[in-house]
């Protein structure tokens, strides 16, 4: 076996540093010494695809935001006092699109709410989103055979 050559790694490397430094998108620094490290800044919390920013919210979006929640709580609150009876018919289908309501404000306000980064608020949303669907799911059920006591559409 021939006895093999050592290699000057550092020539070596010296000479891919040249070729490297020619190339169109090479790295300015490369084959200088490296800058003294200054403290690393926190890396930016990004913010998740879609959101507003996180800047504070401006009173007047703050006040349209608990507007939204308060009307939606309010809506939800009086379908519980609802005066008419609702067993079928249109004063069934009245009732349903009064369920609707409170869905559609409880993700109204909930969107809103997420937008301006107000927690109380968010949980309320949420909350009123499932006090609709519990509406709903009381009316829905019997109509559609799941409940044990069948209930119907249109009145005789």
């Amino acid at each position: 076996m021939a006895e093999e050559k050592e290699r000057d790694w550092d020539k070596e490397m010296a000479a891919v540093d040249k070729l490297l430094a020619k190339l169109p998108a090479a790295d300015p620094t490369l084959g200088r010494a490296p800058a003294p490290a200054a403290k690393p800044a926190a890396p930016p919390v990004a913010a998740p695809p879609g959101a507003a920013p996180t800047a504070r919210p401006s009173s007047r979006e703050w006040l349209g935001t608990w507007a939204r929640v308060s009307l939606g709580l309010l809506i939800g609150i009086g379908m519980t006092q609802w005066p008419y009876t609702h067993g079928c018919g249109w004063k069934l289908a009245f009732y349903l699109a009064g369920v609707v309501t409170v869905i559609v404000a409880g993700v109204w306000s909930s969107v809103s709410s997420w937008r301006r980064r107000l927690g109380v608020a968010h949980v309320l949303s949420q909350g009123l989103i499932i006090w609709g669907l519990i509406l709903a799911a009381r009316e829905l059920l019997p109509r559609v055979g799941y409940a044990k006591d069948a209930a119907t559409w249109f009145c005789q």
